[in-house]
């Protein structure tokens, strides 16, 4: 038995799969991780590329971080509740394996931006540097691609 198809024998799968009310609550609990991650992170990238000028940067980014990074540990949390009750189908499936990756890519992207100089300086109140401009863009375009093949995941089922 491949380690997949362990993790489908898993307790917690199996109750998924059995109980569609906690599926249902789990899947919504993913939904709203994602709604705050996205809501936050657009938001904030958004700010960085020159929208919402009369709300400071020096405000609007420390509670949209702390916000966004809820939102993703919210959603992988229950992405990974998710993927447990298929995840043999989930691995061979395209979408998925395409919003992994971009989920790992907007994370790396913002943890980048994060530890950059350029970051410390928008937060002291500065301008956003061109290279924050672009990790912005770069966010905006990764993160909306992972919803989008995230929803693609129940389209490219066999």
């Amino acid at each position: 038995m491949t380690w997949l198809e362990a993790l489908s024998h898993w307790q917690v799968a199996a109750a998924l799969r059995h109980w569609v009310s906690a599926y249902a609550l789990v899947n919504a609990a993913h939904i709203i991780g994602i709604g705050l991650l996205i809501g936050a992170i657009a938001t904030l990238d958004l700010r960085l590329l020159g929208a919402f000028r009369a709300s400071s940067l020096q405000d609007l980014a420390p509670p949209l971080s702390r916000m966004a990074a809820f939102g993703l540990l919210l959603a992988v949390c229950t992405g990974f509740l998710l993927f447990c009750v298929r995840p043999v189908a989930y691995a061979e499936n395209p979408a998925f394996l395409t919003k992994l990756a971009l989920v790992a890519l907007g994370t790396a992207n913002a943890l980048a931006l994060r530890a950059s100089g350029g970051w410390r300086r928008v937060k002291a109140g500065g301008p956003a540097s061109m290279r924050v401009k672009i990790a912005a863009v770069l966010s905006l375009v990764l993160w909306t691609g992972a919803v989008l093949c995230g929803r693609w995941i129940g389209f490219s089922q066999e």
